[in-house]
């Protein structure tokens, strides 16, 4: 079975504020779905947190190396399209564009099947997995409310992150954590995420180390971007001295950039993003690498209902990972499949078992935000 043609749209209108302070106010069109069509009428779908020109862009350059090739080896067609464009520069908006076309492989060959994903990747070593519901921080009073609703609708882990958190003093910092444990009560799992992959991070190792300090008086499971993502020896030497866990690699893309850090021991859980690292294949190879080394991988694919589709799968197919992200009030996650998400009465989502990534995107409730008929329409 051959792919006959890929395509492109950016979802707008919708977009959840990202938390950057420099964000590009100008386009809000930052989630792109990815499909790729198959002979006999076959639709993968995937998805790239990238804007939605610079993938149409990447498609341009990778369309010569997909048509005609097979709709059913989504590794192997990947692994191509990596090394074809390694001079293009490895990493970019290429890469990112990749993701979705391999994750949209693997939807096509679950389809092929009838076998979801995770089974095609080895096997499933859960069928539900415990959703945290992420959400940016905000003053102590409103913060409290939100978590206070979140967990009357059933969740039962949260991260807070972003927003004022490292940005004003260490007693605004200690009030916004106080106030979300309160909220969630004693049980519940509680993340922080200072958000230092933004461009006016400015804090550094002593900051990180006295925060890690205080984060776990509050019982915090881990402590994410502490530092800023290029700092792989302050991040080596924080993991040794923390009390709480750090996390981080959202923004790394591809196997050969997460190495250095499982190697060199630099975090406790590794994050990568479906829609950005090189899609399925890639994570799954960072996620096994990183279970070798003794590394957790929580990743962080959370950014549509097709990433987080994703995720599940992957989530079912890797040992250690037992939490996926949720961003919280999205219509791109909440919004655009026949069936939306639910959680069960322990806080769980359900790991679809139907084939591909077992999710089925609405075209009526996608066109709200998106030219589904540009994507979806018969090739």
């Amino acid at each position: 079975m051959k792919i006959i043609d890929v395509r492109a749209t950016g979802l707008r209108g919708a977009t959840p504020e990202g938390g950057w302070q420099d964000e590009l106010a100008q386009d809000d069109v930052v989630h792109t779905l990815v499909a790729v069509h198959a002979e006999d009428g076959h639709i993968g779908i995937g998805s790239v947190f990238t804007s939605e020109e610079l993938v149409r862009g990447a498609l341009e350059v990778l369309r010569p190396l997909l048509k005609g090739a097979s709709a059913l080896e989504p590794e192997r067609t990947s692994e191509r399209l990596h090394r074809a464009t390694f001079w293009l520069g490895r990493g970019g908006s290429v890469t990112h564009a990749i993701s979705g076309v391999d994750t949209a492989l693997w939807d096509i060959l679950g389809k092929v099947t009838g076998q979801p994903v995770g089974r095609l990747l080895g096997g499933r070593y859960r069928d539900r997995v415990r959703p945290y519901a992420s959400l940016l921080m905000d003053r102590p009073g409103p913060l409290r409310d939100h978590l206070l609703a979140l967990r009357e609708a059933g969740w039962t882990a949260f991260k807070i992150g972003w927003g004022p958190f490292g940005r004003h003093d260490a007693a605004l910092d200690e009030r916004i954590v106080a106030a979300a444990r309160e909220a969630v009560g004693p049980e519940a799992a509680l993340m922080v995420d200072a958000g230092a992959s933004d461009s006016a991070w400015s804090q550094g190792y002593k900051w990180a180390l006295r925060t890690a300090r205080m984060l776990d008086g509050y019982g915090v499971a881990w402590f994410e971007e502490p530092l800023p993502p290029d700092a792989l020896e302050d991040y080596a030497r924080l993991r040794e001295h923390a009390p709480v866990a750090i996390s981080g690699g959202e923004v790394l893309t591809r196997r050969q950039a997460f190495h250095p850090w499982i190697e060199r021991g630099a975090l406790d859980i590794v994050q990568p993003d479906v829609t950005k690292v090189g899609g399925i294949s890639e994570l799954r190879r960072i996620g096994w690498a990183a279970h070798d080394h003794g590394v957790k991988l929580v990743p962080h694919g959370w950014n549509t209902a097709v990433g987080l589709a994703a995720d599940l799968q992957l989530a079912s197919a890797l040992p250690d990972t037992d939490l996926v992200e949720y961003v919280t009030g999205s219509p791109y996650v909440d919004d655009i499949t026949a069936c939306p998400w639910r959680l069960d009465e322990d806080g769980m989502l359900i790991i679809p078992e139907r084939p591909g990534l077992g999710i089925e995107v609405d075209p009526d409730k996608l066109a709200g935000y998106a030219d589904a008929d540009h994507l979806l329409a018969p090739a």
